[in-house]
């Protein structure tokens, strides 16, 4: 079977290393040839064509819409394509139409939590132009079956799988130490690429809440629109942006508590889903499928987002119960090791392609 995953969005966050990932994981189960169609510069062309991909740049913008399609349609009948996977809006009309004129069948992977419009748009979207739509949250499902009108055994979700892995404590002790974190101290963080929706002003408004507890460590790793928000944090606050590391999990690893307080575009977060992996007891909003894996009183604490009061509450809580934040970081791993692993996304959507 040859799959063409194509994307419109340039970006490199979550979306972009789910696509890869499932990519090598189908690829490797000797079943799967995998091909890309994507947005010219984006860099998912980079990281897919240094893991050995055939990488098609497209010059994916409104106002070349039809060179787009003509250039996708090609693609289609010369490579020889059995089911294109639509990822992001314009490549999902796109590649959706190009499917269609081929008679190819069509996969939409919806990655994002937040609204749909609905009327014809979505019934075109998410029916006429899919024969089966992916979802990485199950809180969305509700939404686009009723928005598509699409029968409940056209969708599913298939969150991003977590392939375990192990991170060298060396490296745990030598970010701590790289922070001025001593004996005693505990590190409250996040990993993310930094963007207006990720809570990062709201992480910031808690740490000041709790600024007279002299435990309290903050943290943000990752890059992004970190200028943003550096002019918040006042002088004195222990409050850090680390900026992009090439491997973050010595830093997730590094953290006592892990802190995801996103407003908004939340599907099943792979961050949160590393950091319960990691036995990190969780501090999330109630956004998109961030109450999945921080089911509240079990692997964490959720709270309405935008809410640094309710953040500090529940960083109050943990800090002050090692024997809480213990058991949550246990639960958290057993949630993922049972529901949300690699093979279990990647086992998921074999039997989709095989039922296409």
């Amino acid at each position: 079977m040859h799959i063409l995953h194509t994307e419109s969005s340039n970006g490199w966050g979550g979306q972009e290393i789910r696509i890869l990932k499932e990519a090598l994981g189908l690829r490797s189960s000797g079943n799967c040839q995998i091909s890309f169609a994507v947005v010219s510069g984006g860099k998912l062309a980079q990281y897919a064509r240094k893991e050995g991909f055939d990488v098609f740049e497209i010059d994916f913008k409104r106002a070349r819409a039809a060179i787009a399609l003509w250039q996708l349609v090609r693609l289609i009948k010369r490579q020889k394509i059995d089911v294109v996977n639509t990822h992001s809006s314009l490549d999902a009309w796109l590649g959706g139409i190009a499917a269609r004129l081929t008679g190819k069948s069509v996969v939409r992977t919806r990655h994002l939590s937040t609204s749909i419009r609905g009327g014809m748009n979505a019934r075109l979207l998410y029916k006429g132009l899919a024969d089966y739509v992916v979802t990485t949250s199950s809180g969305i499902i509700p939404m686009i079956q009723q928005k598509a009108g699409l029968p409940r055994d056209r969708i599913q979700c298939i969150p991003t799988g977590v392939e375990p892995f192990e991170v060298s404590p060396e490296n745990v002790q030598e970010f701590r130490k790289s922070l001025g974190i001593k004996e005693g101290d505990i590190l409250i963080g996040s990993v993310c690429v930094v963007r207006s929706w990720k809570g990062i002003q709201d992480l910031i408004a808690a740490a000041k809440l709790l600024q007279h507890d002299t435990r309290l460590k903050w943290v943000v790793v990752g890059g992004g629109y970190i200028h943003h928000f550096k002019p918040l944090v006042d002088a004195g606050l222990p409050f850090i942006f680390t900026g992009h590391l090439e491997d973050p999990m010595p830093a997730m690893a590094a953290l006592d508590i892990f802190a995801l307080l996103s407003t908004a575009h939340e599907g099943i977060s792979q961050a949160s889903l590393q950091a319960a992996f990691l036995k990190k007891p969780l501090v999330t909003t109630t956004v998109g499928g961030l109450v999945e894996v921080c089911r509240h009183g079990v692997t964490g604490f959720t709270t309405a987002p935008f809410s640094p009061k309710g953040v500090a509450e529940a960083v109050a809580r943990l800090a002050d119960d090692v024997d809480l934040r213990k058991r949550m970081g246990e639960e958290g791993n057993k949630l993922v090791l049972e529901n949300y692993t690699q093979r279990h996304m990647l086992d998921q959507m074999a039997q989709i392609l095989k039922e296409l």
